[in-house]
C-alpha cells in the first residue's frame, strides 16, 4: 500500500526536498542529546526512502510529476520533474543515506569524532540538494543545487578541522566551484543561447540546423564544467578529500557527489543532445576517449598506493569514467549500462569503504601493508571488502557483472573495439589492486612477509575477532548482501532504466 496516497503527487517531489532539510534542522535542535539526534537522523531517512518509492511507483505507472517553484525570467525559472534516470538516482541515495547513517553512528561514537551534530546537519543538507539534483526539470534547476552540494558537503570535507583537513577542503572546494565557474555555466549559457530554452526533453533540444562546432564545443564544456564526474585532469579534489572522515567518503564516492557528477553528464548526453546528435559531434570521440585514458591511468595510479582510503579514491576516478564513457558512445545500451552503473557501483564502492572505516576504529590500520593476516582478527570486515571487490572487477555473481556486461556490449554496437580492449584491461587492473587484500588478509601472516621464520599456524578461534562496532558490521553486510541481491534480482532496476527515452538494454532499440 502506498503511505503517500493521500498526498498530490507532484508534491512527493518538494517533500523529498524538504523532508532532509527538515531533518537537518531537527538534527541541530536535537544536538545535545546523541540518542535523539541519531533516531532523527535514521527517521528521516526512512520517511525519504518511502516517498522515492512512492515517486518510483507513479514513474512505473508513467504518471507525469512535475513542479515550478518561481519563475526567474520569461520561460526559465526553478522547476522540477520527475523522470527514470532521476529515479534511479534519487533510489540509491535514499536508500543507501540510511545504511550510511547506521555506518555514521558505530563510526563517530567508535572513533570519538568530535562535532558530530554538524555532521549529521550536513549531511542531511547534501541528501537535500541531491533529491533536488535528481528531480531537476532545467539545466538552471540543475546547476543551482549542483553548487548547493558543493557548499553542504565542504563543512564534511574539513570535519576533522586539521591542516591537511583543511588543506583538502580548499582542493576540493578550489577545483568544484572553478570548473562550474570557467566551464559549465559557459555551458548552460550557451545551451540556451543557442535553443532558448534549458528544459530537459527526450531525445535533446538540440535540432539538425544547430552549428555542430558549437554543440561540440559545448559538450567539452559540460564534461569538464561537471567536475564532479572526476574526468583528468580534474580529478585532483576526490584524493584530496580522503581526508575526511570514512562515512564522508562514503557520501563522496557512492551517496551523493561524485554520483551527482556522472549523474548531470548521463542526463545531460540524453535530454540535452540526445544520442542521435552526439554521434554527429566531432568532440565526441576526443571527450571518449579522455574519458577511456581516465579509467586506465587512474587504475595504474591506485596500484602504486599503500594507503587503502587512497587506493579507493582512484579506483573511484577510474569507475567514474566507466559512466561517462557509457555516456559518450551514444549507444542506446551502453547508456542503460552507465546508468545502472550508478546503482552496481554504489553498492560496491560503499562497502569498500565500510571496510576501509572498520579496520581504522578496530585496527587502527590505515595502508595496506599493515593488513596481512587481518582477517583473523576481522574475518567479516574482510569477507565483505572481498565482496565489494568483486562487484567493483564486475565477476559473477556480484551486482557490478551487469553494468560492464551492458557497458561492453554497447561498445560493441557502436563499433569501438578498443573501448572494449579497455573495459578488459580496466578489470585486470580492478583485479591487481583490489583482491591482493583480503587474499593476503586471509591467507598471509606477516612472518611470513618479513620473512621470519613463522609459528606453527594455529587454529583459528572467534576469540582472536576484534571487529568495529556494531552498526559498522550491519551496515557492510546489508550492502554485501546488496553486492549479491542485485546480481541475481537486477531486473526491477533494469525495467526503470528501460523507461528512460532512447536508452535499452537491448540491442538496435532506441
Amino acid at each position: 500500500m502506498n503511505l503517500w496516497q493521500s498526498v498530490d503527487p507532484s508534491q512527493l517531489i518538494s517533500l523529498s526536498i524538504l523532508v532532509p532539510f527538515i531533518g537537518a534542522l531537527l538534527v541541530l535542535a536535537t544536538g545535545k542529546n546523541p540518542n535523539l539526534r541519531e533516531g532523527v537522523t535514521l527517521t528521516t531517512a526512512t520517511v525519504l526512502f518511502t516517498i522515492v518509492l512512492a515517486i518510483t511507483d507513479y514513474t512505473f505507472q508513467e504518471t507525469v510529476l512535475r513542479l515550478d517553484i518561481i519563475e526567474l525570467f520569461p520561460g526559465l525559472g526553478i522547476s522540477f520533474e520527475v523522470e527514470p534516470l532521476g529515479v534511479l538516482f534519487a533510489l540509491v541515495a535514499s536508500f543507501l543515506w540510511i545504511i550510511t547513517s547506521i555506518y555514521a553512528i558505530g563510526y563517530m561514537r567508535g572513533h570519538n569524532e568530535q562535532n558530530q551534530t554538524r555532521f549529521f546537519c550536513c549531511f542531511a543538507l547534501a541528501i537535500s540538494s541531491v533529491m533536488a539534483i535528481c528531480f531537476s526539470g532545467n539545466l538552471l534547476t540543475l546547476f543551482i543545487f549542483y553548487e548547493v552540494l558543493t557548499l553542504s558537503t565542504y563543512p564534511l570535507v574539513t570535519h576533522a578541522g586539521t591542516e591537511a583537513a583543511k588543506q583538502g577542503g580548499r582542493t576540493y572546494l578550489g577545483i568544484l566551484l572553478s570548473t562550474s565557474i570557467a566551464f559549465l555555466l559557459f555551458a548552460v549559457l550557451g545551451t540556451y543561447s543557442v535553443t532558448g530554452t534549458l528544459d530537459f526533453q527526450a531525445g535533446g533540444i538540440f535540432n539538425d540546423n544547430d552549428n555542430k562546432t558549437a554543440l561540440g564545443v559545448l559538450l567539452v564544456l559540460f564534461c569538464y564544467g561537471i567536475g564532479k564526474a572526476a574526468i583528468m585532469p580534474f580529478h585532483r579534489w576526490l584524493p584530496a578529500a580522503m581526508v575526511a572522515p570514512t562515512p564522508v567518503s562514503a557520501l563522496l564516492h557512492a551517496v551523493a557527489v561524485v554520483k551527482a557528477g556522472v549523474f548531470s553528464i548521463l542526463k545531460v548526453v540524453i535530454y540535452i543532445f540526445g544520442l542521435e546528435t552526439l554521434t554527429d559531434l566531432s568532440t565526441t570521440d576526443i571527450m571518449l576517449y579522455i574519458g577511456a585514458a581516465t579509467i586506465l591511468l587512474s587504475s595504474c595510479i591506485a596500484m602504486t598506493k599503500d594507503n587503502l582510503k587512497a587506493r579507493l579514491a582512484y579506483s573511484t576516478v577510474s569507475q567514474l569514467s566507466y559512466i561517462v564513457v557509457g555516456a559518450l558512445l551514444a549507444s542506446s545500451v551502453a547508456a542503460a549500462g552507465a546508468a545502472l552503473h550508478i546503482a552496481t557501483h554504489a553498492v560496491g564502492k560503499i562497502t569498500l569503504f565500510f571496510c576501509a572505516g572498520a579496520i581504522m576504529v578496530a585496527s587502527h590500520k590505515k595502508n595496506i601493508s599493515d593488513m596481512v593476516g587481518l582477517g583473523r582478527q576481522m574475518p567479516l570486515t574482510m569477507a565483505a571488502f572481498a565482496i565489494g571487490a568483486i562487484s567493483i572487477i564486475g565477476l559473477p555473481p556480484m551486482a557490478g557483472t551487469w553494468s560492464k556486461w551492458y557497458l561492453t556490449i554497447g561498445a560493441l554496437e557502436a563499433d569501438k573495439l578498443i573501448i572494449v580492449a579497455v573495459l578488459m584491461i580496466s578489470s585486470l587492473l580492478n583485479i591487481a589492486y583490489l583482491l591482493p587484500i583480503p587474499i593476503k588478509a586471509f591467507f598471509a601472516s606477516s612472518s611470513n612477509i618479513s620473512g621470519e621464520t613463522a609459528e606453527e599456524a594455529k587454529p583459528w578461534s572467534w576469540s582472536e575477532t576484534k571487529e568495529a562496532p556494531l552498526p559498522i558490521l550491519i551496515a557492510l553486510t546489508v550492502t554485501s548482501i546488496g553486492c549479491l541481491a542485485l546480481f541475481f534480482y537486477p531486473q526491477p532496476l533494469i525495467d526503470l532504466i528501460n523507461l528512460i527515452p532512447g536508452v535499452s538494454t537491448s540491442m538496435g532499440e532506441n
